[in-house]
């Protein structure tokens, strides 16, 4: 008989989730003005908020933690972190942030101006707002099928090709600082992008004279879907697939509390030591010291032996055979989400689950307090509201895409928590039929206003 897949580890520590009633539930989120991020984490029973630093480090990580340097400039944590970018990513030159949307103020200060182009494979909520802030211009050059949650195909996070020339063609090089290539594609429901695709991405972008820049959150769920997806990659290791990646990007950022499993951390990294001396300064001005950044020596120590763990193949497998766990339940179930399951979360399809809610009262959003109030889960909208709205005619935006995103925390929950969301998200399903009003906009900021909008019922 063959054995059944199991985890590639086993649980050292534990801590305790407190189960609350419905009752408590409606006035929590009330309180919190309809906003999930708003609420206590005391008031979550499984929280799919985000899997970003809410990973559980290693045995080998909080013993790196207890050799971390301190010291203020030149700290052996540095080296350390060094080193494993060195090793393991391709990249000579690097500065420490405190996190991703750090790494990508530091270089987007340095390199953006009013009026750029920057265009990518749809830009996360961070990039796109520092794009944004700057009145520059962050165009999505995705393939179409990514908005087809239903299509299977193996490397839906690609860009378009032909998308990607027609702006590199229309633009003035000197307006367009970078590509951007997200890997996995989170936006488009943590697609992954093909090795082919990254490859003809960088030859186009260099034809033109322009740098690639990769952003790097979910690079090793991405390499490992080259391996297991991507014909000719199948006998290589994930090591070897990264390094082949970086070959083809200038530049990289990186929130490491994804794929390097650490609760804070980030950096951007550079081939050329130019880039790297001017964006010293801002790294000086708003994180710290260049051999720290934002980040204590404990945490450069964890960082660099998560950048090892992280891209370790029975790692990942087991991280992404989690999720591949809940997409089975929510198949049986006949619930709509973006197929193939992702990297990091399955990515819950509102449009076709709550078809009786308006646009104009955000779908995802409203899907998401259902399934809090159903069973104290917390997910995040990836919809409208992240849209924001757009800069020139201050409209919302209303993107091809309303999607309530599940991320699953990397060694923190079980499958026994996998078979308690896929059935609150069933019951959900089961009633959506008398779902016919959502929320709409009480209080928000001009930019990433996900993150502390205020939101009252509709009425």
């Amino acid at each position: 008989m063959e054995l059944p897949f199991s985890e590639s580890y086993r649980i050292k520590m534990v801590e305790s989730i407190r189960k609350s009633t419905r009752e408590e539930r409606e006035q929590w989120i009330k309180e919190a003005h309809y906003n999930l991020f708003l609420l206590k984490s005391d008031y979550v029973f499984i929280d799919l908020l985000t899997d970003s630093g809410t990973g559980a480090m290693s045995d080998r990580q909080w013993s790196a933690m207890m050799l971390g340097d301190e010291s203020y400039a030149g700290a052996r944590s540095y080296y350390n972190m060094k080193n494993a970018i060195h090793d393991i990513l391709g990249f000579d030159y690097f500065l420490p942030t405190h996190q991703g949307r750090a790494a990508e103020n530091v270089l987007f200060s340095t390199i953006v101006k009013e009026g750029d182009v920057l265009p990518g494979n749809s830009h996360f909520d961070t990039t796109k707002g520092h794009i944004e802030y700057r009145r520059a211009f962050a165009p999505d050059c995705t393939i179409d099928e990514a908005a087809d949650t239903q299509i299977e195909l193996p490397f839906k996070g690609n860009m378009d090709l032909n998308k990607l020339e027609k702006i590199l063609k229309e633009t003035p090089k000197e307006k367009i600082p970078c590509v951007v290539l997200t890997i996995t594609n989170n936006t488009a429901g943590g697609q992954p992008v093909s090795m082919k695709n990254i490859r003809e991405v960088s030859e186009l972008t260099h034809r033109y004279g322009i740098r690639l820049l990769i952003d790097s959150a979910r690079f090793a769920e991405n390499a490992y879907f080259i391996k297991t997806r991507e014909a000719g990659y199948e006998n290589k290791s994930i090591k070897e697939i990264v390094k082949e990646i970086y070959s083809y990007a200038d530049m990289m950022t990186m929130s490491s509390k994804k794929d390097a499993i650490v609760n804070m951390g980030g950096f951007v990294a550079f081939k050329d030591e130019e880039l790297f001396k001017r964006c010293q300064m801002f790294c000086i001005m708003n994180e710290g010291f260049i051999t720290y950044g934002g980040m204590s020596g404990r945490d450069m120590n964890a960082l660099a032996q998560g950048l090892d763990e992280g891209t370790d193949f029975d790692t990942l497998e087991t991280r992404i055979k989690q999720v591949e766990y809940l997409g089975k339940k929510l198949d049986e179930y006949g619930i709509p989400y973006q197929r193939p399951a992702g990297g990091h979360a399955i990515f819950l399809d509102a449009k076709k689950i709550l078809t009786n809610v308006p646009k104009e009262e955000f779908i995802a959003q409203t899907l998401g307090v259902e399934l809090y109030l159903e069973a104290g889960i917390r997910g995040v909208e990836i919809g409208s509201i992240l849209a924001d709205r757009d800069p020139v005619t201050k409209e919302n935006r209303y993107p091809r895409l309303e999607l309530l995103r599940l991320a699953i925390p990397r060694r923190t929950y079980t499958n026994n928590h996998m078979d308690v969301i896929a059935a609150a998200v069933k019951n959900v399903y089961d009633r959506r039929e008398s779902i016919t009003r959502g929320y709409v906009i009480t209080y928000e900021n001009p930019i990433m206003r996900h993150f502390t909008v205020e939101l009252e019922k509709a009425k």
